[in-house]
């Protein structure tokens, strides 16, 4: 698959800065929301950049190996949250109508007939992948499959009027496949060893823990560490987790602006990031999860979310959180008043 992605054009940096400057306040003093502003115009280079039809996409699959113990929880789960999802009744549903943002569910490859449904997009690759402790997640067929798959969701969305989307999942036992992927794709050099990286996902008490990264430990012993992301995907990879870097991509290549969840989904980055890294400049991170292997991801893409709130529930919830931050930026950049507009004396006229 040929991903075709142009990185934002810095020649607008200076008039938008100066646009920035000029607003009526002390230079820099709407913080980090001056750097969002930004980067909306580079990414939409324009100076009076425009949030259409913001649209939260969460992908669903469920891992062959949440049955070996990797999550508090039972896989079944996987299958309930989407008809959660689907019945309005989920911390995203709440979060996505209080802020006015589309949702829709897709199917990547949760082991269960939704049926034709709407909000649910049915894009099941498979009813979810092998066991990683036995063998590779999924083929390299249905790994390339999943890409494509979640490209053509986000260019859909593109084509349907969209240019922000925010990224969120569901499956039982995608914490694991996380922390193999970053292990993977980051490497111990950087931080990424596997203990580190391996947090208690749905809530495992230190025995599970410890049994977790016992079983992460083996699974690498069986498949190795592949630094190439379309083997570590395939490897160790969930279904939701390929079609999301899949879309990242994909949304990408159309301009739009990414909003960026928590640990799940940065890992679905971090192999978007791996094959193509033109797609980061396009990145909005919203938080920073309490998983500890989220620090390690945002560290290593020199990345800085808006916002802390210990949040680890994913879902995309965070990307929801963060929304007015990134209206705000966009608002002020449009709306506010300049000093000269005002008729209010900037800092190098006083006196």
């Amino acid at each position: 698959m040929q991903i075709h992605i142009i990185p934002p054009s810095q020649a607008l940096a200076p008039a938008l800065q100066h646009k920035i400057d000029r607003k009526t306040k002390p230079l820099g003093a709407l913080g980090r929301l001056e750097a969002l502003a930004l980067q909306i115009g580079l990414v939409q280079q324009t100076l009076t950049p425009e949030l259409r039809q913001p649209h939260l996409v969460v992908f669903a699959g469920d891992h062959g190996a949440a049955r070996a113990g990797v999550s508090a929880y039972p896989q079944d789960v996987t299958w309930q949250m989407v008809e959660n999802f689907l019945a309005g009744g989920a911390a995203i549903n709440v979060f996505s109508r209080q802020m006015g943002l589309g949702l829709s569910v897709i199917d990547a490859g949760v082991n269960h007939d939704f049926g034709k449904r709407a909000g649910l997009i049915d894009a099941k690759i498979a009813p979810g992948t092998a066991n990683y402790l036995d063998q590779p997640a999924m083929s390299t067929e249905q790994c390339d499959a999943a890409l494509r798959r979640g490209r053509e969701i986000a260019h859909a969305l593109a084509d349907n009027g969209c240019n922000c989307v925010g990224f969120g999942e569901m499956g039982i036992g995608n914490t694991a496949a996380a922390s193999l992927l970053t292990t993977c794709l980051i490497g111990a050099e950087h931080g990424a060893d596997l203990y580190t990286v391996t947090g208690r996902g749905t809530g495992l008490d230190d025995t599970g823990l410890a049994h977790k990264r016992e079983l992460l430990k083996a699974a690498l012993h069986r498949g190795g560490w592949p630094t190439d992301p379309l083997l570590a995907l395939a490897e160790y990879g969930g279904f939701e987790i390929a079609m999301m870097a899949g879309a990242m991509l994909g949304a990408a290549e159309r301009r739009m602006l990414l909003v960026i969840d928590g640990f799940i989904v940065t890992s679905a980055l971090l192999a978007a990031h791996a094959i193509n890294p033109n797609v980061l400049p396009y990145c909005v991170f919203a938080h920073r999860s309490l998983e500890p292997g989220h620090r390690v991801q945002l560290g290593y893409l020199m990345a800085e979310p808006l916002v802390e709130l210990d949040l680890r529930l994913g879902e995309g919830t965070g990307a929801a959180l963060a929304w007015p931050l990134i209206q705000a930026a966009a608002n002020f950049l449009n709306d506010m008043a300049s000093f000269e507009s005002a008729g209010v004396s900037g800092q190098d006229e006083q006196g």
